[in-house]
């Protein structure tokens, strides 16, 4: 893990540059301060793992300085030296926040010991912030959960693309699982040790969403009191998620292109040009292609993200996976919340596999979580769900869209319903397996559909049922 520059303080010229070769000579990255004040400075401009400073100073004493960078970075170590060492003034260092103290003169070696356990410390520092990112994300390949072969093969593409460093794109429709991709994509890949940052760019103000992303200087803006590293210094060597990316103005967007050219860029009111090492993945639910031609999203920043591309399947398209996905749900609940439910029952799960589920996995582990908590036996029965009425008229559709029937919505959408059926019914001569193919319905989930909709297995009404409402008659 790199290590960030450490700062020398020290009025005279010579040890300044003694220092400086001594440390330069074991590869530390170093900056140099002739005054407190200078390097107060430089502390609030700059991240360092460590400083050195001299007692005596021209101005602010040492012994000042370190009480304000004590108030200032409680976390930063200072080692103090000087040519004045007595027992009390090492008390007096260590009291103002020394980490360290070193009389004059002293080995190349004992300075070089000192710095060295500065150096482990911050590692250390470092790399539990890390595990504990990577803690709190922990996505695994397993995590996406299904055996449709889309799901497979998303998860074998996550197996072949993680390891490398390529940008990554995601596009999906709400509640598919893009983030969790991500985290598994940095999960399985070299940088896993390192931070994995995440920014929904569609959660933050606009005017705030380039100093939250790239950082800031003292002074930049009203109410910047100091300077303030953006998140991309905070993934240094790991990964950055942007998430929700189509919904980036397009000011940021030309710097955001600049930043992947080579990884360097500006803080907000700054002028110095800093570089970072990061991999970047982003994903939108957006039309990628229609904000393309309305101007929202600039073509060269598509082209430059879309070196490896994901399309999670909306839940729709891997009806078989609603089973598997709803029981690993119902299980991570019941858990969770002590509730005795164990299994769904099957006209549970034949609800479950007739909705269209336009909220994808997302919908489907709200309406178990809601399930779990409502269901007073060890099984989920239909009474525990929704109706699923608002939830159906979210999907766009032909009749959504208006249609030449007139009444109500749901009733609109009962009548596309039960036409579509009869339809396939007609074509398939029948036969309710051909039927249920030709909808890209299982057996199970036309059969509850036919039910519900008051038709026989021969596509007659049945005669206890309304068949202009598809509710039973009393």
């Amino acid at each position: 893990m790199k290590l960030p520059p450490l700062l020398v303080v020290d009025d005279e010229k010579n040890m300044r540059l003694s220092l400086r070769t001594v440390l330069e000579g074991e590869s530390y990255e170093v900056r140099l301060a002739d005054s407190a004040e200078a390097g107060l400075k430089m502390i609030q401009q700059e991240p360092f793992f460590m400083v050195i400073t001299d007692a005596r100073l021209g101005g602010m004493s040492g012994y000042e300085f370190l009480k304000e960078v004590a108030a200032k970075r409680p976390d930063l170590p200072v080692i103090m030296i000087t040519a004045y060492a007595t027992p009390k003034l090492a008390v007096e260092a260590i009291k103002s926040g020394a980490t360290d103290y070193l009389a004059k003169p002293f080995e190349p070696d004992e300075l070089l010991h000192a710095v060295g356990r500065c150096a482990e410390r911050h590692r250390l520092l470092a790399e539990n912030a890390a595990l504990k990112a990577r803690a709190g994300t922990g996505i695994r390949i397993e995590n996406l959960v299904g055996e449709s072969p889309k799901i497979r093969e998303l998860r074998q593409l996550i197996q072949t693309v993680a390891p490398t460093d390529a940008t990554v794109l995601i596009l999906g429709e709400s509640g598919t699982g893009k983030e969790l991709i991500a985290g598994a994509i940095h999960f399985h890949s070299h940088r896993a040790s390192a931070p994995y940052v995440r920014l929904n760019c569609a959660a933050i103000p606009e005017t705030l969403l380039e100093s939250e992303l790239f950082g800031y200087e003292r002074g930049a803006f009203t109410g910047a009191h100091r300077s303030k590293r953006g998140l991309v210094e905070e993934a240094d060597g790991g990964t950055i998620f942007l998430d929700e990316i189509g919904d980036m103005s397009r000011p940021l967007q030309a710097k955001l292109l600049r930043f992947l050219e080579d990884g360097s860029f500006t803080r907000v009111g700054g002028t110095q040009e800093l570089k970072v090492q990061v991999r970047l993945i982003a994903a939108t639910n957006r039309n990628i292609v229609e904000a393309i031609k309305a101007g929202e999203f600039r073509e060269d920043l598509f082209h430059r993200l879309n070196v490896m591309q994901f399309r999670p399947p909306p839940l729709r398209e891997r009806a078989g996976d609603i089973p598997i996905l709803a029981r690993n749900f119902l299980r991570g609940f019941a858990a969770k919340l002590g509730r005795p439910v164990k299994d769904i029952s099957a006209l549970a799960m034949q609800a479950l596999q007739a909705h269209t589920w336009p909220g994808n996995v997302r919908e489907l582990r709200n309406v178990i979580e809601r399930a779990v908590i409502l269901e007073p036996s060890e099984s989920v029965q239909p009474a525990s769900l929704p109706d699923f009425e608002v939830e159906s008229r979210l999907r766009d559709g032909p009749v959504a869209r208006g249609g030449s029937h007139g009444g109500s919505l749901p009733e609109a959408l009962i009548r596309f319903e039960r036409q579509m059926i009869l339809e396939a019914l007609e074509t398939s001569g029948g036969n309710l397996s051909k039927a249920a193919a030709a909808l890209d319905l299982s057996r199970h989930s036309l059969r509850y559909r036919m039910g519900r909709l008051g038709l026989g297995e021969d596509g007659g009404v049945d005669e206890d049922t309304d068949p202009g409402t598809g509710s039973a008659v009393r």
